[in-house]
């Protein structure tokens, strides 16, 4: 008698060595798709700005014509603003997107975003402190204060998560970061209410902006993104068992408490660097890991290759309008995507699929 796929077992039907050859050939070729489109974007980041260097000019730069590497005005657009920028808006939607197709595999919500493990409270509160207590007002010292904040809350939410006898339980991971991250969001509130000058710097972080990136303050965060990167790739198999129920994860091998530590911790860091290079970014890191499970389907790894793919193309994407949209003024690219984000965010709650978009994580 064969067997339908309505009465395969759920291990059989979702194991990842159940896997599609089409949907996998679709995978890769979606991923080099992204990358091709990523470089256009990188290309065009380069020679559209704010400034008054025309995309010809920074054209001929780029190819190498004496009389364009010779104008100290164009190199200093082109090297100096616009590939710091560049950079940093792959860097972040890279670790965006990553951290964000991490944490909704780990606690199976296909709404969970990286604010849930008190990242970008925590981030927003060592950056006021760091603003009126020990007079941080250049763009590497708000960097640092962000991102020691942001992984100093997310190893509390972490303290906290794996304590106890549900120890590193998905509900006890948003319950924690979702505690610590209102008691921070009320701190700095209060230390905001007595210092006008703080707050005027705080308002101007706290909007998300690439502007004013430097290529010397993203080069401390690179070994610190490299080491959540490696746990995120380690962590894509026992994610995979994991969609199956804590029950069948542990009858492979594996435990989901631990599982979802390391997750957290992957998060911190990527999430910290983000936030840290950026300030706080709304929906990207929740719908770029939706559009890549659409794409990919079950498998773990391939989700996290294309949900940080999805994520740089459409961070860099939302810097280039932001520079170009307002002209001759610049609009934080938080905006933009808060534009796009918010509409996206009602379609998927509307969706029938989202009751099993985590199951597919």
């Amino acid at each position: 008698m064969s067997i339908t796929k309505g009465d395969r077992p759920k291990a059989e039907r979702f194991h990842p060595r159940s896997r599609s050859p089409f949907r996998s050939r679709t995978a890769v070729w979606t991923a080099a798709g992204l990358v091709a489109v990523l470089l256009g974007f990188v290309l065009l980041s380069l020679l559209i700005g704010t400034g008054s260097s025309s995309a010809a000019r920074a054209w001929e730069y780029l190819r190498g014509d004496p009389s364009a590497r010779a104008d100290a005005q164009l190199r200093l657009a082109v090297l100096e603003v616009r590939l710091p920028r560049t950079l940093a808006a792959v860097l972040v939607g890279v670790c965006l997107g990553t951290a964000g197709c991490l944490l909704q595999a780990a606690t199976r919500n296909p709404l969970a975003e990286t604010g849930l493990l008190g990242v970008n409270s925590g981030a927003a509160f060592a950056v006021v402190l760091g603003l009126t207590f020990f007079g941080a007002t250049s763009s590497s010292a708000l960097l640092l204060w962000a991102l020691v904040g942001g992984m100093a809350a997310s190893a509390v939410v972490l303290l906290f998560a794996a304590s106890g006898r549900t120890a590193g339980s998905p509900l006890r991971l948003v319950l924690a970061g979702s505690a610590l991250g209102a008691t921070f969001h009320g701190m700095t509130s209060y230390v905001l209410l007595g210092t006008q000058s703080t707050y005027d710097t705080y308002r101007y972080w706290t909007i998300g902006s690439l502007a004013g990136v430097e290529t010397s303050d993203l080069l401390p965060l690179l070994p610190v993104v490299a080491v959540g990167l490696l746990i995120a790739l380690g962590c894509a198999r026992p994610l995979s068992a994991l969609g199956l129920g804590d029950d069948s994860a542990r009858s492979l091998g594996h435990r989901p408490g631990r599982v979802r530590l390391l997750v957290a911790a992957a998060v911190s860091l990527l999430a910290g660097c983000a936030v840290a290079v950026a300030g706080p970014i709304a929906f990207l890191g929740l719908l770029a890991p939706y559009a890549a499970r659409a794409l990919a389907g079950a498998r773990m790894a391939a989700q996290l290759v294309l949900s940080a793919l999805i994520a740089a193309d459409v961070m860099i994407l939302a810097d280039i309008l932001a520079r170009i949209v307002i002209r001759p003024w610049e609009t934080p690219v938080s905006v933009l995507l808060a534009f796009v984000g918010g509409p996206l965010l009602v379609w998927i709650a509307r969706s029938s699929r989202l009751s099993t978009a985590g199951a597919a994580a």
